[in-house]
């Protein structure tokens, strides 16, 4: 399977998106760890209509302009992820879960630390919106883009953070 891909500007800074086909199958941040989403080969396609509407939906996003996207998503991982990485999508803008309820969400109570690991593990950041995942504390936790990233995110879409005294590790 061979993946298309583009990068694009951004106030978190450069991001990689990544199509298999006509879906999006991954959006990655500047500085991923190497190995955090897997995928197969690549070759640049910035002519590739999923990637277009998505290079325009995360502008206008980050203009301001859009707080929902309308983009065909293709997740790959495992059964578990998946199901919570579909939780993600129904968060709905400028809100918050923490990682218990979206375990709860899932029917799957116990397996908090599993979600987080999934959320991690999200390939398609943003879209699928793990940032607006919090500690159960109303804390900001672990963030592939960085925590700066998250709160910028969150920032973006209303939420408002005490500044890095909200960022664990911080």
């Amino acid at each position: 399977m061979t993946y298309t891909c583009t990068t694009m500007p951004s106030p978190v800074g450069e991001l990689k998106l990544v199509a298999n086909g006509s879906r999006l199958a991954a959006i990655l941040w500047e500085n991923d760890k190497p190995n955090r989403v897997r995928l197969g080969p690549m070759t640049e396609a910035a002519d590739n209509p999923i990637l277009v509407r998505a290079v325009l939906q995360l502008q206008e996003y980050f203009a301001g302009t859009r707080n929902q996207f309308d983009l065909e998503l293709d997740f790959a991982g495992t059964e578990f992820q998946k199901k919570v990485w579909q939780a993600l999508l129904t968060i709905p803008f400028g809100e918050t879960r923490s990682y218990s309820q979206i375990a709860e969400q899932i029917g799957n109570p116990s397996a908090v630390r599993a979600v987080g690991a999934a959320n991690g593990k999200n390939p398609i950041s943003i879209v699928a919106p793990c940032h607006r995942v919090i500690g159960a504390s109303g804390k900001l936790t672990g963030f592939a883009g960085g925590l700066e990233a998250k709160e910028l995110l969150l920032t973006l879409e209303g939420r408002q953070w005490l500044g890095s005294a909200r960022l664990e590790g911080f």
